[in-house]
Parts: C-alpha cells; structure tokens; sequence
C-alpha cells in the first residue's frame, strides 16, 4: 500500500526495463532489542518494517548485542536466518563478526552506522560485500575541508579541539587537507571539555583575532564557547561537526551556529510524503527509521536489477544510482556513496536549517 506513496521516485530510479518486479527479498535486520541502544534498534526494524510489506518482502529482526563476545551467536542467527542480505548494524564489533561469514554466503550487509574507515579498508582487501549508507569516517573531514576553503577563504581562521580521539583525528585531518593547499589557521588550541565556561579559550581566539572557528567538540562545549563569545563581546563565526546534531544539555546553542551535519530526512522534499505516512500510522520518522526505509528500497531495486542482468545481488548494489528517500544512491567501488549526504547548516530557533549568507559562513 505503500508503493503509491514513494511510485515517482522508485520507478525513476528503476533502472529495469522489464514491465515486471523481482519478488521481495529476506532481509536481516540486525539492530540492538534490549539495553541502552534498544530505541535505535526499534527506529531500524520500524523503518524497514514500513516498506518492506510492499513489496512482499520480509524483515527478520537480529539482536545486536554491541559486545565481541557476542559475535559466534550474531554469525550463527544471520547465517540461520535465510536473508538474502543484512542491514543495520549499529555497531563496529557487530560487522567485524559477522562479515566474514556473510562473505562466505554471499549475503551482503549494509550498516547504517558504522563509520570505521580501518573496517571498510578491510573489507575492501578481503572482498567483502559489505556497504554502507553511513557517510566514512573521513567524509566528514572532507566535507568540513570543502566548507571552510568555499566560504571561509581568506578569513583569520582557528582548529580546536577538545582532546578526545575523534575531535582530534577530526581537527588534524581538517588542519592536514587546509594545509596541502595553502591555508594555515591563525590559531590552534586543544581545551578542556565539559567546563561550566570556556571564557578563558575566548580571550584567547580573540587575541588571535581569529574570526571564524572550527570546532571538533560537542554540542554542549561548542554552546558554551558561542555563549561566552557572545558575553565576551567577542565576533566569533563558530563550525562544528556532526557531534552539533544532538539535544540541548544545560546550555542551549545560539542561533547561527554552523555545522556540517546530515539533514533531517523527514523534511525533505523526496521523504516529506513517507513521513506523513509514517506518523499517520504511528511511526515517527527519526533517527534511523528512513535511513532503513531507504536501505530496503535500495536492496528492492538491486534485486531487479540482478534479475535483469542475472548477477548476484552484492553485484547489483554497485549498480545503480537507486532512487530512495534519502536521494539517488549508487555505491562506488570502495562500496561507499558517490554523493555526501553533509550539508552546511546553521542553528535557528530550535532546528538546524539550511545555511544561508547571513548564517556567517560567508
């Protein structure tokens, strides 16, 4: 009932000539069912749960333990299980048990999660046929690098950091790419996160003269550092990562703070009509629940497609582009999307909207 809602955007994305569909698939959804991380694992079943009656196809929900030990159980329950492919997968150990297996049955996995560029690489090597939806660890750097040199050129620029492994390796591989073609910041700093104030780190960018300040830190510091910028009287334009996109803690952020973030889908024009439909059944579409739509839709069309051309479905998947409600998908040779999913956004009244001039990243 569900394929007259998304008919426009499948069927031009279909790249089958055949008047007819493939059958539905089995597919594996492997997410966490208990503890801390259950909520996520609902948001994936529920997404893939919605589109997958439509095409006849059938979910069969994994629990994720999100523990090594965890692993023969998770091999023995995919392998049991029948799937033709496997999506999900929240986190690192999960995949790193499961895909050799997987490899081995040729039954390919998509995580929605899992950013590891060490797993991906790999996979790669060992040909696996494991993709992923998540945008790589090293996208995002990419897309924080693009942004800076697009709108930020020839402004007092400042990288800090909060001295953790990701904000770090964030912060380095940004000042890294800044570096190889030219741009070097006026300022640098490593401070200590989670502090009631950060005026002393303010006093100090505003002795730079910086102006414009990438941040590897989190959303309640980077709230913290705009808040006593602005106490401070210090003209501060402040970038963040996609750590930005979370709920307000004690401090909230101001407005025309910018980070490079994925979008909310469900605001989206290709999404809009799925999440209507969604919420008019009783499902909110957050989190992970349109990414999962979107990865069994994707796993619909690359059946066709390797029924047309009689391939293996793993072979399909580097097919493509696929339509979805996340965008045209294709997959290019490292099993990563072609397109970024990041966009540059900036902080309003309570929601991240598109950036615009006056945003400050100009």
């Amino acid at each position: 009932m569900f394929r007259s809602i998304v008919t426009s955007f499948v069927t031009a994305g279909l790249l089958s000539a055949s008047p007819a569909l493939a059958a539905g698939l089995k597919v594996a959804v492997v997410a966490p069912a208990d503890g801390p991380f259950a909520m996520l694992g609902k948001q994936m079943a529920d997404g893939a749960a919605f589109q997958a009656d439509d095409r006849g196809s059938q979910i069969v929900p994994i629990n994720e333990s999100c523990d090594p030990a965890g692993g023969e159980a998770l091999t023995k329950a995919l392998l049991g299980s029948g799937a033709e492919a496997a999506i999900g997968f929240l986190c690192t150990e999960s995949l790193e048990a499961a895909l050799p297996a997987l490899a081995e049955a040729g039954i390919p996995a998509i995580t929605l999660s899992v950013r590891s560029d060490i797993l991906m690489e790999d996979a790669l090597k060992k040909k696996w046929p494991f993709y992923r939806l998540a945008p790589s660890g090293k996208a995002e750097a990419a897309a924080v690098t693009d942004v800076i040199v697009a709108n930020w050129k020839g402004k007092p620029l400042a990288l800090i950091d909060d001295g953790t492994i990701h904000s770090r390796e964030l912060v380095e591989s940004v000042r890294s790419a800044l570096a190889e073609i030219g741009v070097t910041p006026v300022f640098t700093d490593t401070y200590r996160p989670a502090q009631e104030q950060q005026v002393g780190l303010v006093r100090r960018l505003a002795k730079s003269g910086a102006t414009h300040v990438f941040t590897g830190g989190d959303r309640y510091d980077t709230a913290v550092i705009a808040r006593d910028a602005k106490a401070e009287n210090v003209p501060i334009t402040l970038l963040g990562g996609d750590v930005l996109n979370a709920a307000d803690l004690d401090v909230p952020l101001e407005n025309g703070v910018l980070a490079v973030t994925v979008p909310d889908a469900s605001r989206s024009a290709e999404a809009g009509a799925v999440a209507k439909a969604m919420r008019a059944s009783g499902t909110e579409p957050e989190g992970y629940v349109l990414p999962a739509f979107a990865a069994m839709s994707l796993l619909e069309q690359a059946k066709d497609q390797a029924a047309k051309d009689d391939s293996a479905l793993s072979e399909a998947l580097l097919k493509g582009p696929y339509a979805t409600i996340l965008g045209p998908i294709k997959f290019n040779g490292s099993h990563e999307r072609t397109d970024t999913p990041y966009r540059l956004m900036e902080w309003r009244d309570g929601r991240f909207v598109a950036a615009t001039v006056a945003g400050g990243a100009d």
